[in-house]
């Protein structure tokens, strides 16, 4: 019996070894096609990223096939490394299937020649962050790395590094999307330069869905034996999985309107509505959500604006085109308080109804989900008498308790009354529920909003009262499968009211707070 019980202790551990390999596997595509300059160095990464993907137990797989590029094909693979690619590679059918691949909420991670390659696709240069333009010859740099991030791909770093590498200028400033993870120093070395103090060389960001990690090192031979670069490479394709995080908040307040707003939030501004003046090109027939947006931070008629008030920064939202003011991060169990209060300008198409913002939270995927604005997400509703609401954008649903009074038509949010769902996934559910009672303050004043979040259950907080608890969050994803939804960026809508912010600011928590357990508790799961 003994013998038998060693055999069987045996096995599971075998088996359970198994397990936990196939629970860590990562299926990495390493595209390394050239268009034009062929780096010596592909060879020497090609090894070094095989050794890695050994040691991790990731599967890897090596490619210069653009055919490989397909809807099919892409969605086996949880992060794609573009290993010195250069030139024009994609036909637009290849350009659609990397698209999906980000809508999916993928990985990509870019090293050295990857900003030299679609330099014409705006899309991908985009998406890169900055697009290659010249160096100078190879030589030691000064590198200095901004350590609070607490970025997986710089954690193994010193606050500063020299590295001998190939230090790339780009054609215009980095984009104001990403989030610089080291800068080099141009006084440390010769040669072309892009006459700035500050010259990015490693970022991350989240784009369209995907995340996107990119470094300028990678040139050299010798650098794929630096065990800082491994380091560097493993972190970020560990995070572009999603399988090591950065700290993004804490326990305590963070506020996310400091003295610099723009390392928080980046804007994404809906196509103008054909009434808009002073722009070139506006669409005639434009509804404001049926043509070509503005894009990424591209606000030129300044519908989002900071202003210093009284020492406090204060976002004003024209509202004359639909908009969003984004975070760059994903926040997950979290508590969000922010003030709020409205102006009195109010634009088509909503000159006669009622002033209308909203919070939109667990935002994932393309800027351009929802009106060709918005992110696929859920709503908290910031709307004249209706702050509180909840809305379903692009393929979510949330269960909501409500009842629906004989002779509504809408269900309102009641306590203690059984969970309905709210869908804009299938047309049989109705895609809003009201809230239980409206709290919001007289038209002027300031209002006091929180959004508790934690592992899909939400309330929606006005003026320190629930107005709804929310439970269950899940999206459609791009398989039509239905998926928990517990995390994702956080987005302050323009919608064509003029409206202001203030006093934003967010907190990790690790369960609802007891003040607010008597909304969640018969609800939720023992």
């Amino acid at each position: 019996m003994k013998f038998l019980k060693h055999i069987f202790t045996v096995f599971l551990f075998l088996f359970s070894t198994v397990f936990i390999a196939q629970e860590n596997l990562l299926d990495v595509l390493v595209f390394s096609k050239t268009g034009s300059f062929r780096h010596k160095s592909i060879p020497k990464g090609k090894d070094f990223l095989a050794k890695m993907a050994s040691t991790n137990n990731w599967k890897i797989t090596f490619s210069e096939n653009s055919e490989d590029f397909t809807t099919k094909n892409l969605a086996n693979y949880d992060v794609l490394v573009f290993l010195n690619t250069t030139g024009d590679l994609f036909s637009d059918a290849q350009k659609n299937a990397l698209k999906n691949y980000f809508a999916r909420g993928k990985g990509f991670v870019g090293i050295h020649a990857a900003s030299d390659t679609e330099m014409e696709w705006n899309w991908f240069t985009e998406m890169i962050g900055a697009t290659f333009k010249n160096h100078p010859k190879v030589q030691p740099a000064t590198v200095y790395v901004n350590k609070d991030t607490n970025h997986p791909a710089v954690t193994g770093f010193k606050e500063t590094e020299v590295f001998k590498d190939e230090w790339y200028n780009f054609k215009k400033p980095v984009g104001k999307h990403v989030s610089v993870l080291a800068t080099v120093d141009e006084k440390s070395y010769k040669g072309k330069q892009m006459n700035t103090d500050n010259h990015p060389i490693s970022w991350s960001h989240i784009y369209d869905g995907g995340r996107v990690f990119y470094t300028v090192l990678g040139h050299t031979i010798a650098i794929y034996d630096d065990v800082r670069f491994y380091k560097h490479i493993e972190g970020g394709i560990l995070w572009a999985a999603q399988l090591k995080k950065e700290a993004v908040i804490s326990k305590k307040w963070t506020k996310l309107f400091g003295k610099n707003p723009s390392k928080y939030w980046d804007t994404f501004i809906g196509a103008p509505h054909k009434t808009v003046k002073g722009l070139e090109n506006v669409d005639p027939k434009s509804d404001g959500k049926n043509a070509k947006p503005l894009g990424l931070n591209n606000d030129p008629k300044n519908v989002f604006t900071f202003k210093t008030i009284n020492d406090e920064k204060v976002l004003h939202i024209s509202g004359e085109i639909y908009g969003a003011l984004t975070t760059k991060k994903e926040y997950e169990n979290y508590h969000l308080k922010l003030q709020f209060k409205w102006g009195e300008k109010v634009w088509e198409p909503r000159l006669k109804r009622k002033r209308d913002n909203g919070i939109l939270y667990h935002c994932i995927g393309p800027y351009t989900k929802f009106w060709n604005v918005w992110m696929q997400s859920q709503e908290f509703q910031v709307q004249e008498t209706d702050m509180g609401d909840y809305y379903s954008l692009a393929g979510t649903q949330i269960e909501i308790p409500s009842i629906k009074k004989d002779g509504e038509k809408e269900f309102d949010y009641t306590h203690k009354a059984k969970l309905n769902t709210f869908s804009s996934i299938e047309r049989k559910f109705p895609a809003h529920v009201n809230k239980g009672f409206d709290n919001e303050k007289p038209h002027g004043e300031w209002n006091t909003l929180e959004l508790i979040s934690y592992e899909g259950t939400s309330l929606h907080i006005v003026n320190g009262k629930v107005v709804m608890a929310l439970f269950n969050s899940k999206y459609k994803n791009l398989d039509g499968k239905i998926l928990p939804l517990t995390k994702g960026r956080i987005q302050l809508q323009s919608e064509a009211a003029e409206a202001f912010y203030k006093d934003v600011k967010i907190k990790s928590i690790t369960k609802i707070p007891a003040k607010y357990r008597k909304y969640t508790s018969r609800y939720l799961k023992k």
